[in-house]
């Protein structure tokens, strides 16, 4: 279904290398997508050659923006249909992920590609609201690294991802061309959550524009109460008045 040489092009370009079994597995998790796609809203990418870009190539720069050692466990927080979890470990079977995500017949579609490709020792799905998560004592501190290609704001993204990560550990967010301006403004919120912004990585990907990887490491602990509920996250916004 797609050209899985041009995933393989464009992955060696910043540093992933895919095998042949890999790529065909790629193949297979992109006619699964479409297929579903079909009957269940997942995304508005189905043409081949965006699959490959926009959700493929797109969620493995994670493996070029950050090392991330043999055996790490992950969590993808707002995996949706899969990204960037999915990818993840169909491009490193050594690492052990839980894929969030707050709809259920989204988790659907992302159980039925951990059964087809033959995932369920390294991949597992959560059904439960990111907030919620956080403050789960076998959740919280617990994953060498968080990654989240979510839409929401970076500021908001943090309070979410960095009670999840371990200290020491990284927490990395996929984001558009606002990354920088949602960066001045999630600094501060980041300094309380215990975190301390690393590098931002930039990647152009095909003719979908630039793309930046915000690097954070978690340097202390997050504060207990933190995160707090979803609608106060949203409308009293963490270390805005401390401008």
């Amino acid at each position: 279904m797609i050209d899985i040489n041009l995933l393989k092009s464009e992955t060696e370009k910043f540093g992933v290398s895919l095998d042949d079994k890999t790529l065909a597995n790629f193949d297979r998790f992109a006619e699964m997508l479409v297929d579903w796609n079909s009957r269940i809203n997942l995304t508005a990418i189905t043409e081949p050659t965006q699959i490959v870009y926009k959700h493929f190539a797109d969620s493995l720069t994670a493996l070029a923006a950050v090392d991330v050692p043999q055996g790490a466990s992950f969590i993808d927080v707002g995996t949706g249909g899969g990204f960037p979890g999915l990818p993840l470990i169909i491009a490193r079977p050594d690492l052990h992920a839980v894929l969030l995500d707050s709809t259920k017949k989204k988790l659907m579609f992302v159980d039925y590609v951990i059964d087809k490709l033959e995932m369920s020792g390294r991949g597992r799905t959560l059904h439960m609201r990111a907030e919620e998560a956080g403050v789960k004592i076998q959740l919280r501190n617990r994953f060498d690294f968080s990654f989240s290609r979510a839409v929401a704001n970076l500021r908001e993204l943090s309070e979410y991802c960095l009670p999840l990560t371990k200290i020491g550990g990284t927490f990395v967010a996929l984001k558009g061309a606002k990354a920088m301006e949602e960066i001045a403004e999630a600094k501060e919120a980041i300094k309380i959550l215990g975190g301390e912004i690393q590098e931002v990585k930039k990647f152009i990907l095909g003719d979908m524009g630039e793309r930046y990887l915000v690097v954070i490491k978690k340097v202390s602990p997050t504060p207990p109460k933190y995160p707090r509920a979803s609608a106060k996250i949203s409308k009293e916004p963490l270390g805005l008045s401390k401008k």
